[in-house]
């Protein structure tokens, strides 16, 4: 759709103060903590798991020895989307404008549209986490309790809770238990947890207090068996601390991320280009904004996911 004098008859008019509606704070680069970025120069990228070796047997005297075989079990696929959005403006329109500053308004708010598309898609990544109806390479969502290996179903997920300290403690402790394909115990390390603007404050209570926030009733006079201790804080659990996210769909479900590595990833394939271009025949005025791009995730162990209570 081309911007005619027309649409913009108001800025027109001489003594106009000034145009709003594109000049919001916007809410940027939440997804740089949600995802490891990394180039592409590919169509598409895939990662494939691949399973190393189980625990040696014992082997006996004049036996032979035992040989295992390593195998790959799933890949996952990044598949590069394009991300395009443009105007155009008539050549009376730019001839007849008298505010040269409306030429920047919606240049921003082309910028602007394409930054909150990326947030968008990148958030749902995280909004779709539970649904079945989108899978990962292994053919199970991100957060499931069925994720299939060697040694049968894994899980990294919790019974739904509301995000409290214990929750997080016992998210913790799940997390310490993350085993590899063939079973085997790796040392997984929560970093981060990530919410809805609707848990910032019981977050900002976790995190930033010293002692715990859990109430206790204490049913005699001079009793001092209470801990008071704030364990996530005193051990430096999380060290990333707790992020925001506004886009997250759900008021309830917390995340926490792990050091796991090959995890949930963003390909750049092509960075952010404008352009623009005068049109011979019209004479109309072209903007146009593009990148590519992918959102995705290949270990799920490098996340841990809660649907909240």
């Amino acid at each position: 759709m081309t911007i005619t004098r027309a649409s913009i008859a108001k800025q027109l008019i001489p003594g106009l103060n000034a145009v709003f509606g594109t000049a919001y704070k916007a809410v940027e680069n939440e997804h740089s903590v949600l995802f490891d970025q990394e180039k592409s120069n590919r169509s598409f990228e895939q990662e494939v798991m691949f399973v190393g070796l189980g625990q040696a047997p014992e082997k006996l005297e004049g036996q032979s020895i035992f040989y295992e075989d390593m195998q790959e079990t799933y890949t996952a696929t990044y598949n590069h989307v394009v991300i395009a959005l443009g105007f155009a403006v008539t050549e009376e329109a730019v001839e007849d404008n008298l505010y040269s500053e409306n030429s920047r308004v919606r240049a921003q708010a082309l910028g602007r549209a394409l930054a909150v598309t990326k947030q968008v898609r990148a958030a749902d990544v995280y909004n779709n986490a539970f649904s079945a109806s989108y899978p990962g390479g292994d053919t199970v969502a991100l957060c499931a309790s069925t994720h299939p290996t060697l040694t049968g179903n894994q899980t990294n997920t919790g019974s739904n809770a509301a995000l409290s300290e214990s929750a997080i403690e016992q998210a913790i402790i799940d997390i310490a238990n993350f085993k590899d394909e063939r079973g085997i115990l790796i040392s997984a390390q929560a970093l981060s947890l990530h919410i809805p603007p609707a848990l910032m404050f019981t977050a900002a209570k976790i995190f930033d207090s010293t002692l715990s926030t859990t109430l206790y009733n204490v049913t005699s006079v001079g009793a001092t068996s209470r801990n008071d201790i704030n364990a996530i804080r005193s051990k430096g659990i999380l060290p990333r601390g707790y992020h925001i996210n506004h886009r997250f769909s759900s008021t309830t479900a917390w995340f926490i991320r792990t050091d796991v590595p090959n995890g949930l990833k963003h390909f750049v394939r092509t960075p952010l280009k404008t352009g623009s271009e005068g049109d011979f025949d019209t004479g109309n005025f072209r903007y146009k904004a593009r990148e590519r791009y992918s959102f995705g995730w290949s270990d799920w162990r490098a996340i841990y996911g809660n649907q909240g209570a």
